[in-house]
């Protein structure tokens, strides 16, 4: 049985994807790989074909046109024959002994008769240079070792929400709400974590170090010079993701509340890397911002924009802008993330 689909995302990725690919082959004839060749215009599809050839049980290669990362995460999505359904981009890679752990729980799983919308594990950022690996984990928020809603989740610290290097969904969930990314379109991942959450019931979060998330490519789209180049399309997503629910309607009080925080995160993350920019346009584009979270929702809005983060990035006048950009500096360092 393939219990999990791992979908890998690839464009002009020849130089680092055979890692990426690696890293999941251990995981045999109970995984399949399905590496979507997103237009590359070097040896990216090559190198595809040539695993596809020695592992035709577990690889398959999607070659089509460049739509970008989140129309190559649809493809896989549409491709994909196993229970679960992962992510890994091609310049990350997954731990093989946590690998096995996540197998053997799927396993367990369904010899009891029981199947999850979504699990959390643990991820990595392998930044370059640096020695401590900085690992986020959820011991405090989420229950352990049972199958839990989301009205038993805890406390998530800022450092610490559930990103796409830390989810595995169920597929047939995923195809049931119809998950479409956007083509052409940096950031989307934010969108792939945060449309299912309302449809998720059960949940179970298993503590291992699965995922690595490499940081240090000049062309990484986390790069902070590409998130200034790219900050329309920042803005796109998170008004994707205000537009997304009435949060008011959302039933469990917790989720709602985990939601709301994550909107006040991806506001933060608009409003800094406007801020950075240090342009007059991109300035105008963050008030903007703000006053379509107000038009859209006024109570969300009032929560967030009054919130720690909101009034962070608020800060009226010049010196208020330099006074957000070194709170953002000094959390950069902590956390270590871009």
């Amino acid at each position: 049985m393939k219990y999990i689909s791992f979908a890998i995302p690839c464009y002009n990725s020849q130089d680092y994807m055979a890692r990426a690919i690696e890293s999941i082959l251990p995981g045999g004839d109970e995984v399949e790989i399905l590496i979507v060749n997103d237009g590359s215009t070097d040896r990216t599809s090559e190198i595809a074909h040539e695993y596809k050839r020695q592992y035709s049980s577990i690889v398959r290669v999607i070659d089509k046109e460049n739509g970008g990362h989140g129309d190559a995460v649809n493809e896989g999505l549409s491709a994909a024959r196993g229970k679960y359904f992962k992510v890994v981009d091609s310049d990350d890679w997954v731990d093989e002994e946590a690998l096995h752990q996540i197998l053997t729980l799927f396993r367990n799983l369904e010899d009891d008769g029981e199947q999850i919308d979504m699990l959390v594990s643990n991820f990595v950022y392998e930044k370059v240079g640096v020695t401590h690996k900085k690992c986020v984990h959820y011991r405090n928020a989420l229950p352990q070792d049972e199958i839990f809603r989301w009205d038993d989740i805890g406390h998530f610290r800022l450092d610490q929400y559930i990103l796409m290097h830390s989810v595995i969904y169920r597929t047939d969930l995923l195809k049931l709400i119809q998950m479409k990314l956007p083509k052409h379109t940096f950031y989307v991942d934010n969108i792939y974590v945060y449309y299912p959450l309302p449809h998720v019931r059960k949940i179970y979060y298993l503590d291992v170090d699965f995922y690595r998330y490499f940081i240090g490519r000049d062309d990484q789209s986390v790069n902070e010079k590409n998130m200034i180049a790219r900050a329309d399309q920042q803005i796109y997503v998170t008004k994707t993701m205000i537009d997304m629910y009435d949060l008011r309607k959302i039933s469990s009080r917790k989720l709602k509340q985990y939601m709301v925080n994550y909107l006040a995160i991806m506001m933060t993350v608009s409003s800094i890397i406007l801020i950075r920019s240090k342009k007059k346009e991109n300035i105008d584009k963050k008030r903007e911002l703000w006053k379509y979270l107000k038009m859209k929702d006024f109570k969300i809005y009032f929560k967030i924009r009054y919130g720690i983060l909101g009034q962070t990035m608020n800060i009226p006048g010049k010196s208020g802008r330099k006074i957000s950009s070194l709170v953002y500096s000094v959390a950069r360092r902590i956390i270590g993330f871009n």
